[in-house]
């Protein structure tokens, strides 16, 4: 039974070197999360992809009061997936942020993920991506909070880090709600 499934968050565009809310270093994790994706699909193992889909007024916007630039703003080229990333019709993909007034960190945040996930019998998730002190820790949080057996794969992650120790924080967090933390190196 494939009971596993590989998360990979927000890989976006407007994440990335010279987007708007780049996370510093963060394309260093689409090698390594390329080979996850790679080994998920050759043991048939699903693979999910969380996106960041606001509309162009979202309540995250500085522009309408939030704390963010304007970022990942549905259909635009910065909402895309990483170019480099290994997306193709096997990975499921989850919008997330879509409502103008909701916040959306998590990949369960007024989503259907959670039932996906059961639908297809999986009770294990493993997740990479950015941003370990926001859709990282909230999706973690989230999976946990779901019922799911959840790692983080620690080498695969990355953070925006707005004041000095939020990663530290938000993996210490994800620790205490019962995540586990792995290298990538552990599952090759």
């Amino acid at each position: 039974m494939n009971d596993t499934a590989l998360i990979i968050v927000d890989i976006q565009n407007d994440f990335c070197k010279g987007g708007p809310l780049e996370v510093k270093n963060g394309e260093e994790v689409i090698r390594g999360l390329n080979e996850m994706i790679d080994k998920f699909h050759t043991e048939g193992k699903p693979v999910y992809a969380t996106k960041d889909w606001h509309p162009l007024d979202h309540c995250s916007f500085q522009t309408n009061g939030g704390l963010w630039p304007v970022h990942c703003v549905q259909g635009t080229p910065g909402a895309r997936l990483h170019p480099e990333l290994l997306i193709d019709d096997r990975v499921g993909i989850i919008n997330k942020g879509t409502e103008t007034g909701e916040e959306a960190y998590s990949g369960f945040d007024g989503t259907d993920f959670a039932e996906q996930l059961r639908e297809n019998n999986i009770s294990n998730v493993i997740i990479g991506g950015l941003a370990t002190d926001y859709c990282v820790h909230g999706t973690t949080i989230g999976a946990v909070e779901n019922g799911f057996s959840t790692s983080v794969i620690e080498d695969l992650i990355r953070g925006v880090e707005v004041n000095q120790g939020d990663c530290a924080n938000a993996i210490k967090e994800m620790k205490g709600a019962g995540a586990k933390f792995i290298q990538s190196s552990s599952l090759v």
